[in-house]
């Protein structure tokens, strides 16, 4: 039996779907992604190794558009971006400006340990799609 704080290899399996994903995947997506690959995990082991990783550190939950959370496996700081037409999750690396940070903990009292922005708009090929169906 596998202690519980262990790199299973059902969690290994996972990290490396979200690892290796661009699109900041589901537990829906990975659990599509799995059976693509020929894995037949339980649902139960799917969540419960998301939580694993997330408590971890290993990936981040994003709670962005929607219902379903997403995961990301680049831990380091940076924000997201989504497409108000197709969904499509991006990432953004440019840095909050100091005096937003300042601001907002002056405002509230607040020690800013961690931000997270969400921003929205209409990305590049949703753009082109609406430009060519006129």
């Amino acid at each position: 039996m596998k202690k519980k704080g262990q790199l299973t290899v059902q969690r290994k399996t996972i990290y490396d779907i979200i690892l290796n994903s661009t699109d900041h995947p589901t537990a829906a997506d990975v659990i599509e992604r799995l059976k693509e690959q020929g894995c037949n995990f339980a649902y139960g082991t799917v969540y419960n190794s998301l939580r694993y990783l997330t408590d971890s550190g290993m990936v981040q939950e994003l709670k962005l558009e929607g219902d379903a959370a997403r995961y990301d496996a680049r831990v380091e700081d940076h924000q997201h971006i989504v497409c108000l037409k197709c969904g499509r999750v991006d990432e953004v690396f440019t840095e909050a400006p100091a005096e937003w940070i300042q601001a907002v903990a002056e405002e509230t009292g607040y020690i800013i340990d961690k931000e997270q922005f969400l921003f929205k708009g209409v990305c590049a090929a949703c753009r082109q799609t609406d430009r060519l169906s006129k």
